[in-house]
């Protein structure tokens, strides 16, 4: 028996807000996701707040309303301008306290009801910004069959470099240019090298993909120079997101070698807008191991508990609606679906390699997973996968096909939770739009030719 499990992932709990006692909701009592919100076209300061059926715990109004133990209101309070990263820095167990109040406070019969109807807001009504200051971006490669099928397409008799299934691999990205669900980006330009062209020239990204991933976000960190322990990496976690690492292929193949991604990678980043706690997760977890004749962590990746928990059972899916989708009024279509158990590296095992070279990780620094693909190839996390490169069209119901996106595509990522004997819980669509590129006119005078104004 997993001793994380409490009374909070009871399955028989029921809340006095009726929506999240419906199966289909992503936010039953025993999920409790934690974000940053205020009222849509309000001119409110964004706050801390919970999710629950339809609504949203404002937690700066249960605190105000003595809702909330001291030590979480302490925390809570010290969270300048509704940034969660002072909360979110106290740790593991100010969390679970929060978690353990508001499921207590929620439940049906709570004598707290009350007091905590009054600091509900509809989600509805309620835009989001980032739930924290995000100072540091990583994005790993955990997903082994993303890997396998890239690698395929350039190295058809290697595709997985000899260092893959050692070290898990990551990359710096940029922190500015995350936004949350709802975002909208323009398509990229860059500097792009056909096969075929002598040169390369400045133009619109052609091949534009998104990447399936789960993001994770530091919870407390670390001193510079001191290692996270293995047996202490997950502890360190506060939770999980989707994430939509955007990818210029054309770009990114002209410029990747000899340092990695660049421009290809750092125009937009989109993660969903609730952090689904560890705690929350708890009912989910699997074993994790290797396969067999597969090479074993070195013992700094290695732990009884990644063994015997290190896996999380995420169903994970892809769906697009075009731009003639919705002007005909259709629904999104999906995609793809895969499964983050098949993840080859753990989030612990990605804290602990993270840290191990004295690497300070900071509260609110977010960790991507690397795409997460299935072992099928109709699994795959990107277009780049489901079209073979390119080569292979994916035919959409209304009869339109993608290679790669079109402007006005919009792309959601949506995950959940199953597990006989618990309560399904979902993770919050995260959703991007792709708008045209700017106007190259601009960018392409030359510059021994004086322009107005100059």
């Amino acid at each position: 028996m997993n001793s994380r499990l409490d009374d909070t992932h009871d399955p028989a709990l029921r809340s006095w807000v009726e929506t999240a006692n419906d199966a289909a909701t992503d936010f039953p009592i025993q999920n409790l996701p934690i974000g940053r919100f205020r009222r849509a076209g309000s001119h409110e300061a964004f706050r801390p707040g919970v999710a629950i059926g339809d609504q949203i715990v404002d937690l700066t109004a249960a605190r105000q309303a003595g809702a909330l133990p001291a030590d979480v209101a302490e925390a809570l309070a010290a969270c300048v301008g509704g940034e969660l990263n002072a909360f979110m820095a106290q740790g593991r167990g100010v969390r679970v306290a929060l978690r353990r109040a508001l499921s207590q406070g929620l439940r049906h019969g709570s004598t707290q009801q009350g007091v905590l109807a009054r600091c509900l807001v509809p989600q509805a009504q309620a835009e989001y910004a980032l739930p924290c200051r995000i100072d540091g971006y990583s994005d790993f490669y955990t997903g082994i069959h993303h890997a396998t099928a890239v690698g395929k397409l350039f190295r058809p008799d290697n595709p997985l470099l000899p260092n893959y299934k050692w070290v898990p691999i990551a990359y710096h990205g940029r922190t500015s240019s995350i936004g949350v669900s709802g975002q909208v980006l323009r398509r990229p330009l860059g500097q792009l090298k056909p096969p075929t062209a002598d040169t390369p020239h400045l133009g619109p990204c052609q091949r534009l993909d998104y990447e399936l991933e789960l993001g994770v976000f530091v919870g407390s960190g670390n001193a510079l120079g001191e290692p996270i322990p293995i047996e202490q990496a997950e502890d360190h976690a506060f939770g999980l997101v989707l994430l939509n690492d955007w990818s210029a292929r054309d770009i990114q193949a002209w410029e990747y070698q000899p340092l990695g991604p660049f421009l290809s990678k750092n125009f937009a980043t989109t993660i969903s807008p609730w952090i689904v706690t560890m705690e929350a997760l708890e009912p989910f977890r699997r074993p994790w191991s290797r396969p067999e004749g597969d090479p074993q962590p070195l013992p700094y990746l290695d732990s009884d508990d990644t063994r015997g928990r290190g896996a999380i059972d995420i169903t994970l899916e892809v769906w697009l609606q075009t731009a003639r989708m919705r002007e005909n009024g259709q629904e999104p279509q999906r995609l793809m679906q895969s499964n983050f158990r098949d993840a080859y590296w753990t989030v612990g095992q990605m804290i602990a390699h993270h840290s191990i070279n004295g690497c300070n990780l900071a509260s609110g620094d977010l960790l991507g997973s690397g795409t997460q693909s299935g072992p099928e190839a109709d699994q795959g996390g990107s277009l780049l996968e489901l079209t073979c490169g390119g080569k292979n069209p994916v035919r959409l119901m209304n009869g339109e096909t993608r290679t790669f996106l079109e402007d006005g595509d919009t792309v959601i990522l949506r995950a959940r939770c199953e597990r006989d004997g618990f309560r399904a819980i979902g993770f919050s669509d995260c959703v991007g739009t792709v708008l045209p590129a700017p106007a190259l006119t601009p960018l392409l005078r030359d510059p021994d030719i004086s322009q107005p104004g100059d």
